[in-house]
């Protein structure tokens, strides 16, 4: 290929060497792969002949088939949790023969930087991390003031310069595409004529109950605007079923239930057909995002500062109060007030303002 490097060695990116072939180490949740279309995108943009391959979770191939800069996707059997070093070094080794000129490792996690560096692929790029001297021999340090977005984070690792939100946004903005045949084949599949306005709602979010907005108030909402004639969506993973239940026992079951029914894709099929969508910060709201439709982003223990979605078409809402964002689980205080006092009026307005 022409290119080599000394593996413990950090180098300089090459401004004027443009990868024919790229690996992408792809990161471990929804929102963070749709945010990595960011990157994909730019890629691309520089050498549209770039062969961008991404190695991701089996969860994942759905959402990221989605992706037209994506060339083919290798499984990654293991789970971010799970070291199993002799495995990492095995996945790599069989990669050897790929001739990939450069690997992108989007997670920071030191066991993240083996398997592009097992495959013996000359430029292995990546924030420093946890001490991934040598793993790494393009890494980078990282300035979290000059890139407060994890989409400016993402970006820079393809070489990019530092550039405000409004270029990002303009340019690089993470979108699906969608298979019409594949939405009319999901809602087939769940018997659904959804002829009425569509609210979506995505009361669950993987992480824990402090970026979780009230189930009454999830319920509130669907209450009102059932009555205004819409028809109301519940969309989430099996974790969330439980909540839906909640709802569905507040609103006398006038939700379409479909919490832990679909896959990914299926539910990405559904969003893609909402009028508007009101979520927590979860990797449905990004969906939604990548989605362009209205959305409606709830934020408590997290901030739209590091990930927000990533659309014009949308609002945020947000309490600022002074003990958030505190990036829990739960609530350290237990109140859970910022969430709590941000009440189902400001979400009925919100809608009115979209819609």
């Amino acid at each position: 290929m022409g290119l080599t490097y000394k593996r413990t060695q950090k180098i300089n990116f090459l401004p004027k060497f443009i990868p024919k072939k790229i690996l992408v180490i792809a990161p471990s949740w929804i929102g963070d792969i749709i945010i990595a279309q960011a990157l994909f995108k730019y890629l691309k943009n520089q050498k549209h002949e770039t062969n961008i391959d991404i190695l991701a979770p089996h969860w994942s191939h759905g959402l990221l088939n989605m992706m037209p800069e994506i060339n083919e996707i290798i499984d990654m059997p293991l789970g971010h949790s799970q070291l199993q070093l002799k495995q990492r070094w095995k996945i790599g080794k069989s990669l050897r023969d790929k001739d990939y000129q450069q690997a992108i490792v989007l997670t920071n996690s030191w066991k993240s930087a083996i398997i592009p560096f097992a495959a013996r692929i000359p430029l292995r790029t990546g924030w420093l991390g946890e001490m991934r001297f040598g793993l790494l021999n393009d890494w980078k340090s990282l300035n979290k003031k000059k890139l407060p977005l994890m989409i400016q984070r993402f970006l820079a690792l393809g070489s990019t310069p530092v550039i405000n939100k409004a270029i990002l946004w303009k340019s690089y903005q993470p979108n699906l595409n969608v298979n019409s045949k594949q939405v009319r084949k999901t809602l087939k599949n769940f018997s659904l004529e959804l002829k009425k306005l569509l609210l979506i709602l995505c009361p669950g979010a993987a992480y824990g109950p402090a970026k979780r907005w009230p189930i009454a108030y999830f319920a509130e909402i669907a209450k009102q605007k059932q009555a205004e004639g819409w028809d109301i969506c519940l969309l989430g993973s099996k974790k969330d079923q439980s909540l839906a239940q909640s709802i569905q026992e507040l609103t006398n079951n006038i939700c379409i239930d479909l919490i832990g029914k679909t896959s990914l894709t299926q539910a990405i099929d559904i969003l893609s057909l909402a009028t508007v969508v009101i979520s927590n910060d979860s990797g449905l709201m990004h969906c939604a995002a990548a989605l362009n439709r209205p959305l409606i982003a709830l934020y408590g223990s997290s901030s739209p500062e590091f990930t927000p979605p990533l659309t014009d078409t949308k609002r945020i809402l947000s309490l600022n109060l002074s003990c958030s964002p505190c990036f829990q689980r739960e609530c350290p205080l237990v109140h859970f007030n910022c969430l709590k006092k941000l009440k189902p009026k400001r979400v009925l307005k919100a809608i009115n303002e979209l819609f």
